[in-house]
């Protein structure tokens, strides 16, 4: 084994975690080549689903992937530890010690030779160095952080039922910063945890006393998306009772209010920051390799990054080309799933002594998901170029289909049937809203 070439995967995200999923059970399978992934922690759940984890409308052990057992079935190895260099003279990665919870050493540092690397860390909520963020922000980018968002809003809505039992009257501000496509979802979300919870037994609990509020520095919502698409989910929000403040930078953040650019004080008993990305910074200081100012790796179209032909980067931790264009491939969910199957290629091609191919990027729309109440999108259509609205429960099954599409890519078809049923039996058997 020790004479196979050696494939290392950073990054068990949902492009990374599909790559070797389709490496595993075609070259680690038939011998030809060792396939290992590497991550800092041990599961995987889909990235677009952590809002939904965050406001209890999905239970996250449902849709945890054990890194372990599924690199057995698929044929490659799994190594826990977090990136914390590159040694490219050497091709090899360091990775930095395992403590445990008492803070003592499990597993020293350690180093991973490699032939071929690929780096697809994902990115980090963007905070623009505005003051008081980092200390009194909620931010959603790990399951980790989506969990503990969990417990803070039902302990602050226990709190809120509490005080209304004992006849004190008051709200519940809560402040989305960015009203991006996780930003406008996560409002949905709360809505609905405002409206279900007191169902079970906060009943205390109007759902007027929850304000919910999105500010946008941008003039509208969802900036990146067309201008219909941003007046859909603007007349959503509105019908959900969520005002949106938009052309309104935040200027400073406070354990109990946010400060915009005009000077308006707003009271916020939680903020939620989910405006921007940037890309992890230990990559700006890789052994050399050329990074963006956000921290992302500069690559060639055929994803190898510029400076060192044996190391690739995909997803949002990646700066890639488009042809006729003077911004890079967007940061989305569609790109990286598009450039795991290019990568794939190439790693293949590669091992064959064959020219590589350029990654095309294709984009096939966007939905945005209003929780249980609806959902709206526009559809790019392949032969005239035009995009066509969708809402309601056609836009709902094309987004229930992009989780689908990914399950099928790490499970196969049959699989993630059995997975969709199960799904459907625990939704019939289990609260509405995961409670604790």
């Amino acid at each position: 084994m020790d004479d196979l070439h050696h494939i290392v995967v950073v990054g068990g995200g949902a492009g990374g975690l599909e790559l070797v999923t389709k490496l595993g059970k075609t070259l680690g399978k038939k011998k030809r080549a060792r396939i290992t992934l590497v991550d800092a922690v041990l599961t995987h759940v889909w990235k677009p689903l952590l809002h939904e984890v965050a406001a209890g409308s999905l239970d996250s052990h449902a849709n945890e992937i054990n890194f372990r057992a599924h690199a057995r079935k698929h044929h490659y190895e799994f190594q826990l530890g977090r990136l914390n260099g590159v040694d490219r003279d050497e091709q090899s990665i360091i990775l930095a010690p395992i403590t445990g919870e008492d803070g003592e050493e499990v597993v020293p540092e350690r180093r991973l030779a490699y032939d071929t690397l690929v780096i697809a860390v994902g990115s980090t909520a963007n905070d623009f160095g505005t003051p008081g963020a980092q200390e009194h922000c909620l931010f959603i980018d790990s399951l980790a952080q989506a969990r503990r968002f969990h417990n803070l809003m039902l302990n602050a809505f226990l709190r809120r039922n509490y005080e209304a039992r004992q006849g004190e009257s008051g709200e519940l501000p809560i402040t989305i910063i960015g009203a991006g496509a996780t930003g406008v979802e996560l409002a949905a979300e709360l809505r609905l945890a405002s409206r279900e919870l007191p169902v079970y037994g906060m009943n205390q609990l109007r759902p007027d006393d929850v304000r919910i509020t999105v500010v946008e520095a941008a003039e509208r919502i969802l900036p990146a998306l067309p201008p219909r698409l941003s007046a859909a989910a603007t007349k959503e929000l509105n019908r959900l009772d969520v005002p949106v403040v938009a052309g309104q930078p935040v200027q400073e953040v406070s354990s109990d209010a946010i400060t915009l650019a005009d000077g308006t004080v707003m009271a916020s008993a939680m903020t939620i920051w989910a405006a921007g990305i940037k890309a992890p910074a230990f990559l700006a200081e890789l052994d050399g390799l050329e990074a963006t100012k956000t921290n992302q790796l500069v690559v060639e179209r055929t994803l190898q990054t510029t400076r060192d032909a044996n190391i690739f980067a995909f997803g949002d931790c990646a700066a890639c080309p488009q042809p006729e264009s003077d911004r890079p491939v967007p940061p989305r969910a569609q790109a990286a799933h598009q450039e795991a199957d290019t990568l794939y290629d190439n790693l293949v091609k590669r091992l064959n002594g064959e020219p590589m191919v350029e990654f095309e990027y294709r984009d096939y729309g966007s939905l945005i998901n209003f929780s249980r109440y609806t959902t709206v999108g526009n559809l790019m259509g392949n032969l005239s170029g035009r995009s066509l609205m969708v809402e309601g429960r056609i836009a709902r099954l094309f987004y229930v289909s992009l989780y689908r599409m990914h399950q099928v890519a790490l499970h196969g078809v049959l699989r993630t049937g059995i997975i969709w049923l199960m799904d459907r039996i625990s939704r019939a058997m289990h609260p509405r809203l995961k409670l604790h």
